[in-house]
């Protein structure tokens, strides 16, 4: 991470995650979204953060099963199933 590291919003994020912005709040109350904080008033995210998640949950899912990802539930998809 640098110093000048992009900020991304709630629905910048949801929107990068392919999530909804109540799917992200709802990982934000279980503690299972990308770090953030809250500056002004707005929860932020750091654009690295958020590309570091995505490159965890690859390297987690080439461990499981084969490789094979589990498929999302309705839930973790904010409602889709897709």
């Amino acid at each position: 991470m640098s110093d000048t590291d992009p900020l991304m919003t709630v629905r910048e994020t949801a929107a990068r995650l392919k999530r909804s912005e109540n799917a992200l709040r709802i990982m934000l109350t279980n503690h299972t979204a990308p770090p953030s904080a809250v500056i002004g008033g707005r929860r932020l995210f750091r654009t690295s953060d958020v590309e570091d998640y995505i490159r965890r949950a690859f390297d987690a899912a080439t461990h499981d099963e084969g490789g094979a990802a589990a498929p999302a539930t309705a839930t973790e998809n904010g409602g889709n199933t897709e």
